[in-house]
């Protein structure tokens, strides 16, 4: 009886611990029906942590990335000047769901990526990694910054 009480005990403790360590800032969760991943992220949420970006970076650890938030939605486009490596980018909207992946953003191109009319985040991660992953159109995001509203993954 004690060790099947212990053993619920330690259950019940590290499926409380997953549950309440479902969203941390420094992480994403994504998913479709073919997948599911996790990419540890920085944050870029003020106008000179966005301006900066991963600019001048040498390189990207894998499944590693930054989140670009834009509170209210608005209409962006991205490019690459003195951007060293190459990225995909991963375009949201404000329920946590992928609009757009633009894939191969090629360092230093000047040309913009448009991202859509109304993005409230942007992902970006080591080229290749969204067609590895199949994160496509539909995906859904989940982490703190989608938990006001209307998150169509909560934490």
């Amino acid at each position: 009886m004690i060790r099947l009480l212990t053993t619920l005990a330690l259950f019940s403790t590290v499926w409380a611990g997953g549950v309440m360590a479902a969203c941390r800032p420094e992480r994403v969760d994504l998913r479709n029906d073919k997948t599911q991943i996790r990419f540890n992220i920085e944050l870029a949420v003020t106008p000179q942590e966005r301006s900066r970006g991963l600019m001048f970076r040498e390189s990207l650890p894998d499944r590693s990335g930054m989140l670009f938030v834009f509170d209210p939605p608005q209409p962006v486009a991205f490019w690459m000047k003195n951007t060293l490596i190459p990225l995909d980018m991963i375009f949201l909207d404000q329920t946590g769901t992928v609009t757009r992946v633009h894939e191969g953003a090629v360092p230093g191109d000047l040309t913009p990526v448009e991202g859509g009319d109304s993005v409230f985040a942007v992902l970006e991660i080591n080229a290749g990694l969204s067609s590895r992953y199949l994160i496509t159109p539909g995906t859904q995001m989940r982490h703190e910054v989608f938990s006001q509203g209307s998150a169509i993954w909560p934490c």
